[in-house]
């Protein structure tokens, strides 16, 4: 049976932040439904990796592909393109605090392309549901819990039915027990057939629920 292609493919990739080169010479491939952690210390470029794969950072040699998408030639105007095809969570939530969580992902539906109100209600309750918040859409983002929170950005990530998700720290601001929840939504989203990236600093993680690893440090990624 063939492999399915790779939902990212990276050879020989590096990274500047302005003028300082922050990673070299990556070479890495992740597959439809792969779960990977990325660890390593705060500053060593854990960011910098996931911002090139959504194209906020450029390569700078090397080649790279995320979901078809030719990151070499990548244009500012398909950037926005490459972004529907992923999900991407970060650690301070950036949910609009003026708007309910229904108008919060309707957002995002809307900026998106989506037309139809019954449509997007219907996608709505099916993410929400999916994270356990089904009932929790009138309220607003401050009338939260952080974990809860990150279960709407979760959710949020979802709404395009992404072939891959790259979360930023998605733990880094919730206690143990709340971010032990989190991780267990994660996996069982990438269970179901989704692409996860997750950078972490939780090592803890990494022993209860053990999966691939690519570890940053002295500015290469190394596969543990």
């Amino acid at each position: 049976m063939t492999e399915p292609s790779p939902i990212i493919h990276v050879s020989k990739v590096s990274i500047h932040q302005g003028k300082l080169l922050v990673l070299r010479d990556l070479s890495f491939s992740v597959h439809p439904g792969e779960f990977v952690y990325v660890v390593g210390k705060t500053g060593s470029g854990k960011s910098s990796l996931l911002k090139m794969l959504y194209g906020d950072v450029p390569l700078a040699d090397g080649k790279a592909s995320v979901v078809n998408f030719d990151l070499n030639a990548l244009k500012n105007k398909e950037v926005p393109q490459l972004r529907r095809k992923i999900g991407i969570v970060f650690q301070d939530f950036q949910l609009l605090a003026d708007r309910s969580v229904d108008e919060n992902l309707r957002f995002v539906l809307q900026a998106t392309g989506w037309k139809g109100k019954s449509k997007m209600d219907y996608r709505i309750a099916e993410v929400l549901d999916w994270v356990g918040l089904k009932s929790k859409g009138f309220k607003f983002p401050w009338e939260l819990s952080g974990g809860e929170q990150q279960r709407i950005v979760l959710a949020r990530a979802l709404l395009n039915e992404p072939q891959l998700i790259l979360a930023d720290e998605p733990t880094g601001n919730l206690d143990p027990e709340t971010s032990l929840d989190i991780l267990k939504l994660m996996r069982s989203i990438s269970d179901a057939g989704t692409a996860i990236l997750m950078a972490t600093h939780e090592h803890d993680f990494l022993s209860s629920y053990p999966a691939r690893t690519l570890r940053v440090k002295d500015g290469y990624v190394y596969e543990d």
